[in-house]
């Protein structure tokens, strides 16, 4: 059996869901009350509940289907992160007149921080590439790797960017989905959280 499915998780669920990115940070507190913080990870890796999104017994029944079918936390997904699932203007790389493949990546920067995402899962038909702003077409996306390859190496020193949609790779953090029946059309979970894979 796969373990990644092309599958998209319901958008009207994943409207209202919460979650959203966490680092792994160790803090050592001295007895003088001074921090040494060890960053065990320098990218992002996001946590959702999708319990809150589900508004209907249409939406249940829906979750139910797709949770069987991913068999619990066996088999990974694509999700629309409504919080961040798009990128516009994305500096991708300068060309250096002998690579023809790129991989799509978003950036986070807040001065001298930066944050760089590989971005593993877009969407079809979102995708627009542009030499130094200008749009180009001569170009393939692969939608399962996000890997952005041209029919011929672009010319060195071209600035390549981007605009795109993706989806985040995530499976389910539980092998078990527990619903009540609170009254007539009306459901209630507790949690139901995914874990983003890092692929």
């Amino acid at each position: 059996m796969k373990n990644f499915s092309e599958e998209r998780f319901p958008t009207d669920i994943s409207y209202g869901i919460s979650g959203g990115p966490k680092f792994n940070t160790d803090v050592i507190t001295t007895h003088s009350g001074y921090e040494y913080r060890n960053i065990n990870s320098l990218t992002a890796r996001n946590l959702y509940n999708v319990a809150h999104g589900v508004k209907s017994k249409d939406q249940l029944d829906r979750l139910l289907v797709f949770f069987r079918a991913m068999r619990g936390k066996a088999v990974g997904f694509r999700f629309k992160d409504w919080l961040d699932y798009k990128a516009s203007n994305q500096h991708l790389a300068i060309a250096d007149g002998k690579s023809s493949q790129f991989q799509l990546i978003k950036t986070y920067q807040l001065g001298d921080f930066i944050e760089q995402r590989q971005i593993f899962k877009p969407v079809v038909n979102s995708v627009k590439i542009y030499f130094d702003n200008e749009l180009v077409s001569f170009w393939q996306i692969n939608t399962v790797t996000g890997i952005l390859t041209f029919s011929s190496p672009p010319k060195a020193q071209i600035k390549i960017s981007a605009d795109f949609e993706f989806d985040v790779p995530v499976r389910f953090d539980t092998d078990h989905i527990s619903a009540s029946i609170d009254s007539y059309d009306v459901h209630s979970m507790v949690a139901i959280p995914l874990i983003e894979i890092l692929l």
